[in-house]
This record gives C-alpha cells, structure tokens and sequence, in this order.
C-alpha cells in the first residue's frame, strides 16, 4: 500500500486531474490512497470571498464556480457530479450570506469556509477515476476517520484517529476502491469543521500511511523534489536525492517550503518513507527522505534562508544564575505563545530570533523588570545542511565567504542539531549570501574534493 498526495497546482483543472490520474494508474497495483488539496488558486479565491462579505457585504463565488464547473465539463463528467457540486456552491453562498450579516469572521467560520475546496476537488476526482472504470470513492477526512481537538486553524490530530482511519482506509483498499481524501481539514468531536494549520495537507497524507503502514508516502508537487537551494534564487540548484528525515526538517524550519516538518513527524515515527516528486516533471527522480544518517562524502546538501527574522538580545540585570535566568526567559515566552527559532547562551546572557511577526510588547516589559533587552529587526537565518562531522571545514569556508564579500555574521547557532550550521547575517544580504555560499559548496571543484575524501 502507498499513499499519494498531490497538491493544488498539481490538481489545478483538467489538464492536470488528467496527468494526476495518470500517475496514479501507473502505480494503480500498490493499492494507492490518494489525498489531496484544493484545485489551484481555491483557497485563496475562498478567503477572498469571505474578505469581501465581511468588509463590503458581497457575496460572489463567481470565480470559484466557473473554475470548479469548467473543470467537470471538461473532463466530461455527468450531470450528477455538477449537482452535488452546486449543492456545495449554495452551501459556501450561504456561509458568505451569513459572514456578510455578521460582519465577523471567527475562526470556527473560517475553516468550515476553507473546507469547501478539498471538497469539491476529491469528488470531481474521484469521478473522473470512476469514468475511466477504476472504482472510486471521495471522502471528507471526518468520513475517513480523522477526528482533532477544538483549535481552529491549527487543529491537532486526537490519537484515536488512527485507529478510526486504518479501519475506513483498509476496508476501501480490501474491495479494490480507490480512497480520494481531502487533505487539511478534519472535524472535532463536536462535529464543527478544522483545519490542521500549515503543512496540513501533507499531515493528512502521512498520518494515513502512518496509520496503515504504508510502505511509502508520494507528495507530488511542482518542483523536482527538495533541491540545493530556492530554484528563485539559484538557477542551477540542483536536486537532493536522497537526505535523512532530520535533514529534511531542518530545512523546512529554516526556510524551505517544499515539506513541513510537522507533516514528517508520523512518518518519523513509523519509519516510512517519504517521496518527494514533481508532477509536471514524473522523469525527475525526486528526493526520497528515509530514517537515520544518510551515509555519503557530500559536505553541504542544501543551503536555505528564512527571511523577516527578530533577533533579541537579553542581558541579565540581576546576575541571575543560568538555571533560574533561563527558567524565567523561557516562561515568558511561553505565556505569550510564542515560539523561538534559534537560541545562543552564556551564563547571564541570551541571543535567540522569533519571527518578525510576534507581538512583542508583553515579553519586553516582563524581561525589562531583570533584563537589558535589545531587540533588532530585519534579520534572516542561513541555514546550512552538511556533514557536520566537517563542520570546522563548513565553518570556516562560509565565515571566509561572509568575510571576503563584507557580510557580517551576528550570531551562530551549531551543536543541537546534528546536521546544521545556522547564523544571522542582514534581511538585505541573505540572498547574495545563499548564492555566493552555493557557488562554492556547488562548485566542481568542491564536490571532486569530496568525493575524493570519502
């Protein structure tokens, strides 16, 4: 068994449901599962719609309609679909109506809002599987088992979910149907809609193969699967094939968007694999992240960058052990909700950067009372994914890249992970550093000497 998860641009009208099914019958003997996102731009045509409701009182879902409806003529598919989608197109027309009385949005409103596109998109799908003669079946995640807390937007997976999916998922695959899942959303117990926040559609498609163990997760995507580097930044960044689950959250945490780490974490547990292939390209081999060490004389995999970075400096006022210092710094945090990204300590003084996106006012009054607080804006991490055992090799070589182009390192992050060195330069010089950084790293003459140190 495998799962199958294809994202929006991958789905995103005819032509692409027409290659997705494709790819699917070529591996139609591993009983796949398929999950998968809303047709192309949806969701943002959905937020814009509930934008405009709440601000203007419109209530149009013209453009979404003639996306959906374009899409079942023409792939041909019978008057029966076009009712249960417009049935769901006067669902969403009510929602808007009710948004556009109340002039509120909550975010219980709001996730039963973005459910309508995986909706739609399974069950167009799943009927043009089932005019091609393979059985299918659609199926909105709380029919397939999934059940989640209370917080909307950012639902978490109740454990007993995965017990409820192997027994839906198995029962479908028994009798030779095809299971289309919507990705991303799920419902609560008590029966509201959620959505399982970012990388949501990709958690779908892993809890199913955790759930079942699968013996592998597909996420078919529109890039050659995770590369060297941003493709926007670097034109000749080159494909990974094979790199470690460790690996692969790592750079998803610093920057790269091809999969998130949250997604991993039920393959992580369980072992499976997980590829990562591009479905406008099927010849690509894509990157295959696997469990444990990747054992290989590359020196850098990947170098990526997250931009729009808060770097905090705090300083104890109080000469304040460590242990009751950073038992106090923490908590802080912790009570704003917020998260940190990367953290550097001595006994009585820490640097460590948020996102530039966090309200920052309570944390700074509270830290005032015992802390000299410094915090400084436009900032960006470079993350570089290597062998580590050569990190003094890696160090050096970045630091002599920084030093010689005038670009000033403000704080270094290596030891926790095994498998990254992340430091702080400028917002402005991140991405002239990414490329000049992957220059060298990528360069023929870098990658003969390793080979030859292997």
């Amino acid at each position: 068994m495998i799962v199958m998860k294809f994202g929006g641009s991958s789905v995103a009208n005819a032509e692409r449901i027409v290659n997705m099914a494709d790819i699917v019958r070529s591996q139609i003997r591993h009983k796949p599962i398929l999950v998968l996102s809303a047709m192309g731009d949806t969701t943002d045509l959905l937020l814009e719609a509930a934008g405009n409701a709440l601000k203007n009182g419109v209530v149009s879902i013209e453009k979404i309609e003639d996306l959906h409806l374009k899409t079942i003529n023409d792939l041909a598919l019978g008057n029966a679909l076009q009712k249960e989608i417009k049935n769901l197109f006067w669902e969403l027309g009510s929602l808007l109506t009710g948004i556009s009385l109340t002039r509120e949005l909550t975010g219980r409103t709001k996730d039963y809002l973005v459910s309508f596109g995986e909706r739609i998109s399974v069950r167009i799908a799943a009927a043009y599987f089932c005019s091609k003669k393979i059985k299918a079946r659609a199926l909105d995640a709380w029919d397939a088992g999934f059940l989640t807390d209370s917080s909307f937007g950012q639902a978490e997976l109740r454990k007993e979910s995965y017990v409820r999916i192997a027994s839906s998922m198995r029962m479908l695959t028994a009798e030779g149907t095809l299971p289309v899942v919507t990705g991303f959303i799920a419902k609560d117990e008590n029966g509201n809609i959620t959505t399982m926040g970012r990388g949501g559609s990709d958690l779908s498609a892993t809890v199913i193969a955790a759930a079942c163990r699968a013996n592998e997760v597909q996420v078919w995507k529109d890039v050659d699967g995770i590369l060297s580097a941003d493709p926007r930044l670097v034109e000749d960044a080159k494909p990974v094939e094979l790199i470690s689950y460790e690996e692969a959250a790592e750079l998803a945490y610093f920057g790269a968007q091809v999969l998130h780490p949250r997604a991993m974490q039920p393959c992580i547990q369980t072992g499976i694999p997980v590829l990562v292939k591009n479905s406008f390209n099927r010849e690509s081999p894509g990157t295959r992240i696997e469990p444990g060490s990747i054992k290989d004389s590359t020196l850098v995999r990947a170098i990526t960058s997250k931009k729009s970075v808060t770097l905090i400096d705090i300083v104890s006022t109080r000469m304040l052990g460590q242990s009751g210092f950073l038992a106090r710094l923490f908590t802080e945090f912790a009570k704003a909700g917020i998260s940190i990204d990367m953290i550097a300590t001595s006994e009585v003084s820490v640097s460590l950067t948020l996102d530039a996106d966090n309200d920052l006012s309570a944390v700074y009054r509270e830290l005032s009372e015992y802390s000299s607080v410094t915090v400084k804006t436009g900032k960006a991490i470079i993350t570089i994914i290597g062998d580590v055992r050569r990190s003094s090799e890696i160090l050096s070589e970045a630091f002599g890249i920084c030093r010689k182009f005038g670009f000033q390192v403000q704080m270094v992050s290596h030891g926790a992970s095994k498998v990254n060195i992340s430091f702080i330069v400028n917002d402005s010089e991140a991405d002239s550093i990414v490329k000049e950084l992957h220059s060298f790293f990528f360069s023929a003459d870098i990658l003969k000497k390793t080979r030859k140190t292997k």
